[in-house]
Parts: structure tokens; sequence; C-alpha cells
């Protein structure tokens, strides 16, 4: 920077530095390898086993743990935005000049000195080569400037002077492909649902903070299926979704990985699944002193009258371990027994051994005959409302990439003399912004072309 620059212009120069530029994307990919080897969106206990508890004072500080939402990084990447805007802006003067001249004119000295100029002498009269040679620009280039420099002929045609802002496209697609990740980033999130086989649910839950989120619309599970190996390895796991808006159902659909549902903006991704708790079991209950016996299906809340009229039974829940005398059963059922006089005690019914309660010494035994085994589908839920910043990005980086790398500016001069009588001498040259090696050998061609 210049000494005797003012503020705004030296915040200007240092903004459209190209020095800058790298240093951002440098920045960048550094500090997104930071976010692939440190655990991203985990749990206080998680970061404290891997890292200790001095480490993990330092990722929360820095928000290492949720890096691609942190407040430094998407600063550089605002920083990033500013400086690619900057530099266009700074350059786009002179390139729109380049563009859109006022007027087109050219220096026949330039073209003559040049490295790729070739000379024909051909038995042609001048006005003969110079109407052929004027259709060939006008058919293969462009527009013909014609100019009479008295002992010659002067003929120039350019073509592809727009292609100069295939840079600026590049950089509009940069611009589209920053801004749809900040908008993901800001605006957007990604969370889990578990919901059961005939549940709704309109709530999910965040996966870098475990915060609640409101979908905006219910989500029901019609049915779950999952197909399977012989090995026990799952083939295909599937669900059925129903969407409901606004009291009404919107949309059914099955879903399944790599299959998902997507509604207004929102995608719905078939990510995992498990078994649910039995919300219903199938009791057969003997009275000890007649070994009679009835059956009865009972759901989980649901309060019955055993058969002597005046002891009651609730079914109170279910837990995935039971514990008995410091031995785990696994799942069981959880019920209360509550006799005439009001006094009531705790008795827990295991689905791996259905007649264990009869080791209970009362009036009743209680014998589970059947469950309805339910599962749940776990569901990934994504919302990234800058996707099609995203999309459209990529659509102009393939643009803009095609223009600056396999089109150019190309200009193409002729110059004919008359060398007495029938003969004459022509002389054609060109220049490019790009890829001379393909421009000499258009010129090359067009010798051989005006030949015949």
């Amino acid at each position: 920077m210049k000494k005797n620059q003012t503020i705004p212009e030296q915040i200007w120069q240092f903004f459209c530095s190209a020095r800058l530029a790298v240093y951002m994307l440098v920045l960048l990919a550094l500090t997104s390898i930071i976010g692939t080897v440190i655990l991203q969106n985990g749990t206080e206990e998680e970061y404290i086993n891997f890292y200790g508890h001095g480490w993990y004072n330092l990722i929360k500080a820095f928000n290492f743990d949720d890096m691609y939402h942190a407040w430094w990084f998407l600063g550089l990447l605002v920083l990033l935005c500013v400086n690619i805007i900057v530099c266009s802006i700074d350059r786009l003067s002179s390139t729109w000049k380049i563009i859109f001249p006022q007027k087109i004119t050219f220096n026949p000295d330039r073209f003559r000195k040049l490295k790729n100029l070739e000379k024909i002498i051909l038995k042609k009269a001048p006005a003969d080569l110079i109407t052929d040679s004027e259709k060939l620009l006008l058919k293969a280039i462009g527009p013909v400037l014609k100019k009479d420099n008295g002992d010659s002929i002067v003929l120039f045609s350019e073509k592809g002077r727009w292609t100069r802002l295939g840079v600026y496209v590049v950089h509009a697609s940069l611009l589209l492909l920053l801004l749809g990740a900040l908008i993901g980033s800001l605006f957007g999130f990604k969370a889990n649902l578990n919901l059961d086989e005939g549940k709704i649910s309109d709530t999910a839950i965040l996966i870098d903070n475990r915060n609640p989120v409101k979908l905006g619309f219910s989500i029901r599970c019609n049915d779950f299926d999952a197909k399977f190996y012989d090995t026990g390895a799952p083939e295909e796991f599937r669900s059925n979704l129903t969407i409901i808006e606004d009291g009404k159902e919107t949309l059914t659909k099955d879903i399944l990985v790599n299959h998902p549902l997507r509604y207004k903006g929102i995608n719905i991704f078939q990510s995992s699944y498990g078994s649910a708790p039995p919300d219903s079991v199938s009791f057969e209950i003997i009275r000890q002193q007649d070994k009679s016996a009835v059956t009865k299906n009972v759901k989980i809340g649901e309060q019955i009258q055993l058969p002597d009229g005046e002891t009651l039974f609730k079914l109170e829940g279910f837990q995935p371990h039971f514990d008995f005398s410091g031995n785990d059963l696994g799942q069981a059922f959880i019920g209360r027994i509550v006799e005439k006089d009001g006094k009531s005690f705790q008795i827990g019914l295991p689905l791996k051994f259905p007649t264990f309660d009869k080791m209970r010494k009362g009036p009743f035994a209680f014998v589970i005959k059947g469950a309805e085994q339910k599962h749940y589908t776990g569901l990934q839920i994504t919302k990234d409302p800058g996707i099609w910043y995203v999309y459209a990005g990529f659509i102009l980086m393939i643009i803009g990439c095609w223009i600056t790398f396999f089109m150019a500016h190309e200009s193409y001069f002729i110059e004919i003399e008359n060398t007495g009588g029938q003969s004459s001498t022509l002389s054609i040259s060109g220049t490019s912004n790009r890829n001379s090696h393909g421009l000499n050998l258009k010129i090359r061609k067009m010798c051989h072309t005006i030949k015949g």
C-alpha cells in the first residue's frame, strides 16, 4: 500500500488483493481439516473421554465441536465473499472498456510484428483476393473492418470479446456457493426423529445441540418393514409415512435408504430402525386356588378387575432391563396389584420367562402368552434453504470454466499488397488472450483456404 493513500483507499486495496483470497482459501482448507479430525456435535461426556477437560474447554471456546456453524468460520466465508466482490468490481471497469469499446480500432504495425505472421504470394488480382479474404473473415470470424493504406489493403476482424467475462461468471458461481453455504448454516438444520409404528410427531431433535425443532407439519409412521439376509444382516428397511398438515393428510409415501421423502424444503431420510416397546400384552391369569385360568389382553396404562371381583391389576409400563436380585432379566412388563383392603405391590413380568410370576406366592399368577412386537423407524430430517444457491453456483461454475478455458477473444489481421501484374502478397496474423497455439493453427488453415 502507498503511504499517501487515504484510509478508505487502503481498505479497498486490502480487500481487492489476490493475496488475501489465497490466504482465505488456505485458512478455509486448514480449518476444514480440523472439522474432520475433531468429533462434531458430540456430547460433553464424549469430548471429555476423548480429549480430556483441558482440550474440551478449548474446543468449546472456539466452537470446534460445531465448526461449520462457528462464528469465526462463517466470518472467513463472509471475508472471502467480500474479497471476491471487491476484486471483481476493481477489475471490471477496465475489462468493460475492452468488451464494449466506443470505437473498434486496431494498429496494423502491431500485427505486422507478431511471430505468427504468415506471408504467401498468390497469382491472383488484389481485388479478387480482397473479396475472398473478406468473405472468409465474415463467415469464420465476424464483421470486417477494411482500411486502405495506399500501397496495401488491411482487413481486421475479431470475435469473443465477451469471453473476458468468463472469470466474472466463475466469481459469481463462487459467491453463490458461499452464499448457499452461509444460508444453510444459518437457517438450515439437521435433526433425528425416532417414530414408533402408528405414532405421530411434529418435532425432531437437532443433532448439534439436542434441542427440539418444530417441523411445521406432523409425520405419522403407518408401517415399518425390514428384510434380512440369511446371515441376519439387514437387507432393506422401509417406512410408510404420511404427512399431516392442518389436520389433513397431504402426502403418503414409502421411504428407503437413499430414497427420501421431500416436502416443503424438508428432506426425510430413512437412517435406522429399532425395536419399540410393545404397548399391550396377552396374559393368562391363573387362580392358584382352583387352577382356573382366563386370558385377557391388557394395554399399558389399563386397569382390569381380576376374577375374584375384588382385586385390581394395572399394567403400568415396560422396562428394557428388569433387575431381579442383581440379575438382568431383560425386557419386562411392570404391573401393580391392588388388593381389596387398598394395599398394593408391584410385580415384574419378563418376556424371556413367561411363567416367571408363578414363583410368586399369591392368589393369582400371570403368564405371558404373547406381546405384539413393534418397531420404530429412525428418520434423519434435514432442511437446507441454501441448496438452490449451491445448485445454481455449480451450473455457473461449469459455464464459467467452459468460457474461461475453452473460449477466447481472437483478433485476425489480413494485409494484401499488389506485387505487380496479377500476383499479390497476402499476410495473416492474429492475437488471442489464450491458446495461442490453437490460434496459429487457425491462421495456417486460413492460408490454405485462401490458396484454394
